[in-house]
């Protein structure tokens, strides 16, 4: 099984940011969500809200969206074209996309590649809350443990150095930079 980091790995940029753009272009209230957000990032360097708290602040402007599911169907048609080519050039069915982004915004795009498997940050998409902790660094492989046991990784690309357990864990590691992908020495 080869996994893959999304954002920055297989996907060129940020697709939280992304959505937000996106949401804020078609829904202007979206801006509204604005001083909730600055102030949870504030709080979140400063050590006063965890990761998870400062996204859940963070994702509140999901609740100015009238039908997330079709929002998010809709972004992902515009945005398709930002997956990089080298990932399907070597995509297979049984891989797994891995990320600390939200799952209900990743859902479509992994359908779209053909039922894609994903673990991902699950955040209620109507709430904004988030279940469970976000999906990133040892949360990445303790999930993935807690649900294919000690399968092997074939091979885990990343663009970020915080995936090092899943990289430690992977038969090979690659880092993604852009469209560069060089093996990962650990």
């Amino acid at each position: 099984m080869n996994i893959y980091d999304f954002d920055g790995t297989i996907y060129d940029g940020d697709s939280t940011v992304d959505f937000w753009l996106f949401s804020l272009k078609r829904h202007p209230s979206v801006i509204l969500s604005l001083p909730v957000q600055i102030a949870a990032v504030i709080m979140h360097k400063a050590g006063k809200y965890t990761t998870t708290e400062m996204k859940e602040h963070f994702f509140s402007f999901i609740r100015k969206i009238p039908d997330i599911s079709a929002e998010t169907e809709l972004f992902w048609q515009k945005r398709q074209r930002r997956l990089k080519n080298w990932y399907f050039d070597q995509k297979s069915s049984d891989d797994l996309i891995i990320s600390a982004s939200p799952e209900f915004l990743l859902a479509p795009i992994c359908r779209q590649l053909g039922n894609i498997s994903l673990m991902a940050t699950v955040i209620d998409p109507i709430s904004a809350k988030i279940s469970g902790e976000n999906c990133k660094g040892e949360e990445k492989l303790k999930r993935f443990r807690s649900v294919y046991g000690n399968a092997e990784i074939n091979e885990f690309y990343s663009d970020s150095l915080s995936d090092l357990p899943m990289a430690k864990a992977a038969e090979k590691a690659f880092l993604v930079d852009g469209n560069k992908i060089k093996r990962w020495k650990i």
